[in-house]
């Protein structure tokens, strides 16, 4: 999909064409950018409400920068789509978080462009940081470098930490910070008051503009006069605001906040930023959704909103008589409401995902109990600590991928101290189109490395429920639960509660054949492959293994005894995870067998739907009745 003839978007493929319009006309080409990314992801779902709001940056910066020469990071990079259109991709922009097609976030194999991939949170600063340092230490003074953070970043602690660093480091960069008061929900904690203290104070800003006037260019003043007006800049903004401004304080330059929706303004802003060669930091004020009427007044929604109407912005929804089994997320949500009501120890907390985690549900209801802490994983883990340190039972829910951002902590602040802390990792396995940024497929090996850690993982949503009620009892210790983005298998799923015993697994299907040992959601794929290998003549044993850590020894014996075919099945990589898991136990216990593990490949997977990528790693239900048939006629 292109843009019309005769537009000025039709005509820009690279900056160097942007580059040949004036500025009177960049308006016009971001109100076309606007139109084209929702025209192409209203047909083709992907992040549309961030991108929306950054259209206005990406034009400027490419105006005003010699990209890719200079070096532009976006954090977070679903905010980067008018930066994609606009460096050369704009042709194979409908095929955006497709398979084979290009990625939904920078990605620095796919485009020169791309100065660093961001698919997580809180990382360009860094990023940006460490590429300044590097052009000084090979000699080159003319590389600017920018940091363009945004939807949220800033609440993550190592976009303070970079700060930190950076401000010392008398370092020629930019940081722009991107401030819709969003991540993908509402904005919490100081940092969003702080920076909404500074936006709101009517005299600041009008001293800002003063002082911006006398600094931004004009000759007259001389360098004394801009001298005296940052030395008033000072004593004024710690009048106002009653405190230092933050970022100064951290040694950079503030520049802001201003309409980051004004091109023209940015584009004169930026040039006189290019000038100053130490650290500085722009703030621009931006509507998340910007543009489209129902994603401004729901950016929430429209995050992510999969296909809608492209001139009203309703989205469609599809229409079905059949009772569709609930998502994993959603019964997570309703639960832990359940536990908390005849557990008065228990609490909530996400890091910025209340509505994804759907632990919005009980923000709602409780409060008081539940607790978005912002894009802070590791401090999510910690503070969870130190209310189990107290007595109370925390369910820290946090995205698989996330996690892994948060890893010292789980290891040092609650399994070392041995404390009741419930993981419920959301997202676990392959999440289709946001690719491998964001896949959940490392989990199950990185806390199986961990002591005195328990690992499970539900293969419908009653185990869901189970699994967080054995969680929460008394003695149950540091408590994994893991499970997979979409829907379930039961539209009849509520339930009462069963104390499982931990560490025991499930006999689902004798066999004579071959024995499969699955854990999680992909259990239910080899329930239909056993239906079709059975009306083929082979019979497969098949056992639900419920926890990876501690591993059920009784099923493995009784595995290894009678067969000699054995076939494990994660949604997770299969180094380190449950097939590595059984190999350990047979060479340990002296048993022979051949041994097939099917599972995500040592590999990064790029995006795609989930089906396309389960088929590509081999453990859909035609993958298993593949290899069942490959290994039973190679070996019988």
């Amino acid at each position: 999909m292109s843009p019309e003839p005769g537009t000025l978007l039709s005509k820009i493929n690279s900056p160097a064409d942007l580059k040949k319009l004036s500025e009177e006309e960049l308006p016009q080409v971001c109100d076309e950018i606007r139109h084209f990314i929702i025209e192409v992801i209203s047909a083709n779902p992907g992040h549309l409400a961030a991108s929306l709001g950054a259209v206005e940056l990406a034009v400027a910066i490419h105006y005003v920068f010699d990209t890719p020469n200079d070096k532009l990071v976006w954090d977070v990079g679903h905010q980067a789509y008018a930066h994609k259109i606009i460096t050369e991709r704009k042709d194979t922009f409908s095929t955006n978080r497709k398979q084979k097609g290009i990625s939904g976030f920078p990605k620095m194999s796919e485009s020169n462009y791309d100065a660093f991939g961001t698919g997580h949170s809180s990382t360009s600063i860094s990023a940006v940081l460490g590429m300044a340092v590097a052009s000084e230490l090979q000699g080159n003074k003319s590389e600017q470098h920018i940091a363009i953070i945004g939807d949220g970043s800033m609440t993550g602690g190592m976009a303070m930490e970079a700060l930190n660093n950076a401000g010392v480091s008398k370092t020629n960069i930019l940081v722009i910070l991107n401030d819709n008061q969003m991540s993908i929900d509402r904005n919490v904690g100081a940092m969003k008051e702080y920076l909404t203290n500074i936006t709101t104070s009517q005299t600041y800003n009008r001293f800002k503009d003063f002082t911006w006037k006398l600094m931004g260019g004009n000759t007259k003043y001389g360098a004394n006069s801009r001298a005296i007006v940052k030395q008033v800049g000072n004593a004024v903004k710690s009048t106002i605001l009653k405190k230092s401004n933050l970022f100064e304080a951290l040694n950079f330059r503030y520049f802001g906040p201003t309409d980051g929706h004004d091109v023209i303004r940015l584009v004169k802003l930026l040039r006189d930023l290019k000038r100053i060669k130490e650290p500085k930091l722009l703030h621009v004020l931006t509507k998340k959704g910007k543009g489209l009427e129902k994603a401004e007044k729901e950016p929430t929604t429209y995050h992510s909103p999969g296909i809608f109407d492209k001139k009203t912005g309703e989205i469609k929804k599809t229409e079905s008589t059949i009772k569709l089994p609930p998502r994993y997320q959603d019964v997570f949500g309703e639960t832990i409401i359940e536990l908390a009501i005849i557990n008065d120890r228990i609490v909530g907390i996400t890091p910025a995902m209340p509505t994804g985690s759907s632990l919005n549900l009980m923000m709602e209801k409780m409060p008081s109990r539940a607790f978005d802490v912002g894009i802070a994983e590791q401090h999510a883990v910690t503070f969870a600590a130190g209310l189990a340190a107290k007595g109370m039972i925390p369910f820290c829910n946090i995205y698989s991928t996330f996690m892994q951002r948060a890893y010292d902590q789980v290891i040092h602040d609650v399994a070392l101290q041995k404390l009741q802390v419930v993981f419920c990792l959301d997202r676990g396995g392959l999440v289709g189109e946001d690719g491998p940024t964001h896949h959940g497929v490392f989990d199950l090996a990185y806390f199986r490395s961990i002591p005195d850690i328990t690992i499970a993982a539900p293969m419908n949503e009653e185990e869901l429920r189970n699994m967080m009620f054995t969680a929460q009892l008394e003695g149950a210790g540091t408590f994994s639960i893991r499970y997979p983005r979409g829907r379930g298998v039961m539209t009849e799923w509520r339930t009462p509660f069963k104390k499982l015993k931990i560490g025991k697994g499930q006999k689902i299907r004798e066999g004579k054949n071959i024995a499969i040992l699955s854990i999680g959601h992909p259990g239910n794929y080899v329930i239909d492959a056993c239906k079709i290998l059975s009306s083929k003549g082979i019979e497969a044993a098949h056992y639900n293994m419920r926890f990876l850590k501690p591993i059920d020894e009784d099923i493995l014996h009784e595995v290894f005894k009678k067969f000699d075919k054995v076939i494990t099945i994660e949604d997770g990589t299969i180094v380190g995870g449950l097939g590595s898991a059984v190999i350990e136990f047979m060479n340990d216990n002296g048993y022979t067998a051949t041994i097939k593990r099917l599972g995500v490949p040592d590999e990064f997977i790029e995006q795609g739907s989930p089906e396309e990528l389960m088929r590509l790693c081999g453990y859909d239900t035609d993958g298993i009745v593949s290899v069942v048939f490959e290994l039973y006629n190679r070996t019988k």
